[in-house]
């Protein structure tokens, strides 16, 4: 074996050419400031979020409300997961969530496609974060967050199905 394979993680270490399929980076060391950006941007929306819940719960059939509260609830445990991250991460509290001007969804089915395509468009996001973090506890901490996203996803697909057709 070379004396470069025992220095280096992998050949081309911390950059690689992929064949195929570009990638992110997934070095942590280059992906960990855009992990802290987008937590801080994830714990900004928990005010719009819970107006967004809200509104969800007060236009949904009662027999579908368990599992929009089911999905709020997760939300608001996500944004204490995040909150615990970045405290753990820097050392510093994120301010609390901002006072914004709420849009209302034109109706429930609109909601639920927004709510759909958000969860799928955070599991992106998050995935970042993932790359970002080496630690292996705060990796099941995001991997907990972004499999919750995509149940919720699921959960919103099967509410677009039984309302919005």
């Amino acid at each position: 074996m070379s004396k470069s394979c025992l220095t280096t993680p992998y050949p081309g270490y911390p950059f690689t050419t992929y064949k195929y399929y570009p990638t992110y980076s997934y070095v942590s060391f280059y992906a960990y400031p855009e992990a802290l950006k987008i937590i801080a941007e994830a714990v900004r929306s928990e005010r719009e979020d819970e107006l967004f819940y809200d509104y969800m719960l007060s236009v949904a059939p009662p027999a579908q409300r368990e599992i929009i509260t089911s999905i709020r609830d997760d939300e608001r445990k996500h944004a204490k997961m995040f909150r615990q991250l970045y405290w753990e991460l820097t050392g510093q509290d994120l301010p609390p969530a901002q006072e914004v001007p709420f849009e209302r969804p034109q109706n429930y089915c609109a909601g639920i496609t927004k709510a759909l395509f958000g969860e799928l468009g955070a599991v992106e996001k998050y995935r970042k974060i993932l790359f970002g973090l080496e630690f292996l506890p705060y990796r099941n901490m995001i991997t907990e967050i972004y499999t919750d996203e995509l149940k919720h996803a699921t959960k919103w697909g099967y509410l677009f199905t039984v309302n919005c057709r």
